[in-house]
């Protein structure tokens, strides 16, 4: 059986001994049913991540023992910063989980004038810790060693004002060739609409902030599913797919 991959928010170092957060250790020894000895893969977050093994298995505490420190790998060259309009329930968990195994940089979910999801409070900082911790699994289950971060919600139209990125796209029909560029950015950011489509307000907010429409055909697309496509387009003709 392949290691499993495990992620810890905590500097790694050869030799440490690191405790291993309740969920992740619950699946390693009661579902896995690994015990003392077993080999792992555990990474930091930023960027690093060990072969470890683990050396106590119990009901309350799982440690893993760091045998050696490795670059992670996974990284895509293009930096992509998701902008996507909340949706309900397991539709925005699929947007951020398909993001990061596409490789991601960040994701910023955001309230648009047809979203139908407002947060606030501790239900907010409830649903950005859940969508922090599919990031994280994502992570585990795709290779990378760095987890890109969730930021918390905010409205479009403070997320435009902060754009700087060399390549700047927003989902809606446009004339074709928003991807047709001679040199790859270093850089971009992906604008996804709610289910029912950005205002057209948003759209002309948008591109007043250097956004270019970016077309993906004749058929309607899911809020979930438009992130897929658009991200899977740009790591093919600008990152490492």
């Amino acid at each position: 059986m392949k290691a499993p991959r495990i992620h810890v928010a905590a500097a790694l170092a050869a030799g440490g001994d690191v405790v291993l957060p309740e969920g992740a250790a619950r699946h390693l020894v009661r579902v896995l049913r690994l015990g003392e000895g077993a080999p792992l893969v555990i990474f930091d977050g930023e960027g690093v991540e060990a072969e470890a093994v683990l050396v106590e298995a119990g009901r309350k505490r799982v440690v893993a023992r760091v045998e050696a420190l490795r670059e992670g790998r996974g990284e895509s060259p293009l930096a992509v910063h998701l902008g996507q309009a909340i949706s309900k329930g397991e539709r925005m968990d699929y947007a951020i989980q398909k993001a990061v195994e596409l490789g991601v940089a960040e994701i910023t979910p955001l309230y648009t004038e047809h979203g139908d999801v407002r947060l606030k409070g501790e239900r907010q900082a409830r649903k950005l810790a859940h969508w922090q911790a599919v990031a994280a699994s994502a992570c585990e289950q795709c290779g990378r060693a760095t987890l890109p971060p969730v930021h918390p919600p905010v409205a479009l139209a403070e997320w435009l004002a902060g754009r700087d990125e060399a390549l700047c796209l927003v989902l809606h029909p446009g004339t074709p060739g928003a991807l047709e560029r001679a040199e790859a950015p270093a850089d971009a950011a992906l604008l996804i609409g709610p289910e029912g489509g950005l205002a057209d307000a948003e759209v002309e907010a948008a591109g007043a902030a250097g956004f270019a429409a970016l077309t993906l055909g004749p058929r309607i697309l899911r809020t979930e599913t438009a992130p897929v496509v658009a991200l899977s387009l740009l790591q093919d003709r600008f990152g490492d797919l």
